[in-house]
């Protein structure tokens, strides 16, 4: 007996047909127009009960082996199945107004399931191309044969001469598409028992590969070294990593390589690879991305100091009221529901965000009686930690006066016992050089700028006021 396989099915979800009627502002009972293509869906359901003013949908490349739930689209006009795994015509009778239906690239063997396109009256177009039964001999003709109302086939016009010579030799190809169909349910029984059989081998061999591979399952553990997180693949190390890396891309790469049919699971196969592998590498990348939590406690039992929000703070130690003042400078802006308090006899924590704020505390205090608040303006916290122990503080002295009578000479005059002193100085017992004198001033003459220094003027001898000039002495030069 054959193993089960255990497949992952794509479905329809209010909230994809939502998605896809963003041009109806997601409205979805009054829809009439909606495109699913390549959302590897693999069952037709739900829409007739959702959409059902639905005229045009498109659900072609996807995973589709049987068309269901369709009936009561009584207003369907166009209908896309192309690139599916379709192998019968079936249950469009419902359909009252189809007037093209897109078939293309899938699956269909059995051409006699077309005559329950009968009742279709509307139908028009019609695309059987790259299906099996394309191959069959007189295809066309027991297609126009059967279909009067039909005007294009596989894109091409049915003319009248055609349709009438179809009609003429009608039982003729009908008895030979008979037998041709014959033949290809037999060879599709053997398509499948091969399909079986190589599903088998693959998971035998996938398990074997697995048992001799003890001890790693693609798990990663993390180590503390030197600060920081190192992940390790469990079981191996980096070069264990490579060679698994090395496996998975052979194996690819013989997946590919190996020859199979063009049957619907050989596709559906394909498409189970690609999304193991894709599931496989977003597996991978999540996990060298997730952190391991933080240590806050050590197995010791010892309280870290943590401040992952990297938050400023301060602690003051409020001896007057006895406790411990915590200023932590939250974000302004961030709701209060997103922070978590947890205050202990030796430490206080914050989860700002989920992420750990953890002071240790100088001294025990009381968690009960602990109280938080936050400021309006700031937006920082405030939490107020009393001591457990009471601390005794020494009172101030106050000086004692013996006589009653001196206390109301202070009382009438507080100020009489302040007294100034003065520093004085006796200059006859301390002298002091005059410094003002000590560079003497040097007399300049006919110095400097004009501007700055005055000519001094130099004082000569007297002359006589009455003198006579000799003409024989030459002038002076």
């Amino acid at each position: 007996m054959l193993p089960e396989r255990t497949l992952i099915i794509h479905r329809f979800t209010e909230q994809l047909v939502r998605q896809r009627a963003e041009h109806n502002n997601g409205e979805i009972f009054s829809l009439e127009e909606i495109s699913l293509h390549q959302q590897n869906l693999e069952k037709l359901e739900h829409l007739d009960k959702w959409c059902r003013d639905i005229k045009i949908l498109y659900l072609q490349n996807n995973l589709i082996p049987k068309i269901e739930n369709v009936t009561k689209l009584k207003k369907l006009e166009y209908l896309n199945l192309a690139l599916n795994n379709i192998e019968r015509i079936e249950n469009l009778e419902g359909c009252e107004d189809l007037q093209k239906l897109d078939l293309t690239a899938n699956f269909i063997g059995e051409l006699s399931s077309i005559k329950d396109l009968k009742n279709n009256i509307h139908l028009r177009e019609l695309f059987l191309v790259g299906n099996p039964c394309t191959d069959f001999e007189s295809y066309r003709a027991f297609v126009v044969a059967t279909l009067p109302q039909l005007q294009h086939l596989d894109a091409k016009e049915i003319r009248r001469s055609e349709r009438i010579q179809a009609l003429q030799n009608y039982p003729e190809v009908k008895k030979r598409i008979k037998e041709q169909e014959q033949a290809y349910f037999l060879k599709r029984s053997r398509e499948k028992e091969e399909a079986e059989i190589q599903a088998w081998r693959k998971q035998n061999k996938k398990k074997e590969r697995k048992e001799q591979t003890p001890g790693f399952d693609g798990q990663i553990i993390y180590s503390l070294e030197d600060g920081e997180n190192h992940p390790k693949a469990e079981g191996g190390n980096q070069s264990h990593d490579m060679e698994v890396g090395e496996e998975e891309d052979e194996e690819e790469k013989a997946f590919w390589e190996e020859p199979v049919p063009h049957t619907p699971e050989a596709r559906l196969e394909a498409h189970r690879f690609l999304e193991d592998k894709k599931n496989a590498k977003e597996n991978r990348e999540r996990k060298k991305k997730e952190k391991p939590p933080r240590t806050l406690i050590t197995p010791e039992g010892t309280v870290l100091n943590v401040n992952a929000p990297k938050l400023p703070f301060s602690l003051k130690d409020d001896q007057g009221n006895n406790e411990f003042v915590l200023d932590l400078a939250v974000y302004r802006h961030l709701d209060t529901s997103l922070l978590e308090i947890d205050v202990q006899p030796s430490y206080v924590r914050v989860m700002v965000k989920g992420k750990p704020f953890q002071l240790v505390l100088p001294a025990e205090v009381k968690p009960d009686s602990s109280s938080a608040r936050r400021s309006q303006t700031t937006g920082h916290l405030v939490i107020s930690l009393p001591k457990a122990k009471e601390t005794i503080v020494a009172a101030r002295k106050v000086p004692t006066l013996k006589n009653p009578s001196d206390v109301n000479k202070l009382q009438a005059d507080p100020q009489r016992n302040v007294s100034t002193e003065k520093l004085e100085v006796d200059p006859s017992k301390y002298s002091f050089p005059d410094v003002t004198n000590i560079v003497q001033e040097k007399q300049q003459i006919g110095q400097g700028p004009l501007r700055l220094h005055r000519q001094k003027v130099v004082a000569t001898k007297s002359t006589p006021e009455v003198f006579d000039d000799d003409p024989e002495i030459p002038p002076l030069i």
